[in-house]
């Protein structure tokens, strides 16, 4: 099978398009042919070698975490899924015809989408979820400042925090302040013309996907007991201390109610999902070079079919 790998670490072109062995699904696994694969700014941080000290990987190593495809075969003692029913979840090695994953990490596909767009949703929209009300513990009548609310990662935040009652602040540029309206943002801040601190007061949480300069400056708008929750990169517990909050750095786990339920919300039209760019398995070079320049509203979504 074909299979996008890092063989070692680089920038633009550092992937290869490899042909490897098609795995074999063991217990309790499937085997999932790939429709569409997601791109996710872990993945170029792996090709460039940023995460070889907190990841490390043994190389080469197939990228990639989102899925939507197909069942090709079931291991065994696995019931709930057969040949040809359609899924998508996540999993390691996803840029590839075939991925193997465990039955925690995968749930029917909703109904409602193509494959492309239900490959941009797991891995961003657990995250999120995750990171709202697991970690920061959100519920109906709080409030949360989304930090790159347009992206894919916060435009999942905005809209699955406003379906439990939330007011949302979100930050993006000038050009995407009606999108963030259309999303449901109840106070867009445009970063370029306006410091998010001067709107944004005394929220429950912070939701960081920026890191730097803007998670510092976050701090202050908590308020007391309030949470910072990044994906970025470690908040300081200095500052945290000194604010009177918590702070917290955070990736999304594996879990099957939660997909399930986010395959829900989408078939029921109470979650959306951009895609912005499509391209072949061939092009992943690109696709990981415009995830790189942080600038996509939405998804980039290689397809295999």
């Amino acid at each position: 099978m074909k299979a996008v790998r890092v063989h070692q670490y680089g920038g633009p072109q550092a992937l290869t398009l490899d042909e490897v062995p098609q795995p074999v699904p063991g217990p309790g696994q499937v085997l999932v042919r790939v429709c569409a694969a997601a791109v996710n700014p872990i993945d170029w941080k792996i090709r460039g070698g940023y995460m070889k000290d907190v990841m490390p990987l043994q190389l080469p190593v197939t990228i990639g975490f989102d899925f939507s495809g197909e069942i090709e075969s079931p291991g065994s003692g696995v019931t709930q899924f057969k040949k040809g029913d359609p899924v998508f979840g996540t999993a390691m090695g996803t840029f590839a015809e075939y991925v193997l994953t465990g039955l925690a990490e995968v749930a029917p596909k909703p109904a409602s989408l193509d494959h492309a767009h239900a490959a941009s949703i797991p891995v961003s929209a657990k995250t999120a979820w995750q990171a709202l009300f697991d970690v920061g513990g959100l519920t109906a009548g709080g409030k949360v400042l989304i930090h790159g609310a347009s992206g894919s990662v916060g435009s999942f935040a905005v809209q699955l925090a406003k379906a439990k009652g939330i007011h949302v602040y979100g930050t993006a540029s000038g050009r995407n302040q009606a999108y963030l309206k259309e999303l449901g943002v109840d106070e867009p801040i445009d970063y370029q013309t306006t410091k998010f601190e001067d709107v944004a007061r005394d929220v429950d949480v912070v939701f960081d996907t920026q890191g730097g300069e803007t998670q510092q400056r976050s701090f202050a708008v908590l308020k007391k007991g309030g949470t910072l929750v990044s994906i970025v990169q470690p908040p300081s517990q200095q500052e945290a201390a000194k604010y009177g909050v918590k702070a917290t750095f955070f990736s999304s786990q594996p879990n099957l109610e939660q997909l399930t339920e986010i395959a829900r919300l989408v078939d029921a039209g109470q979650l959306k999902t951009t895609v912005e760019t499509v391209l072949p398995l061939e092009d992943a070079n690109r696709a990981l070079d415009l995830s790189q320049t942080g600038h996509a509203r939405g998804k980039i979504v290689l397809t295999l079919d």
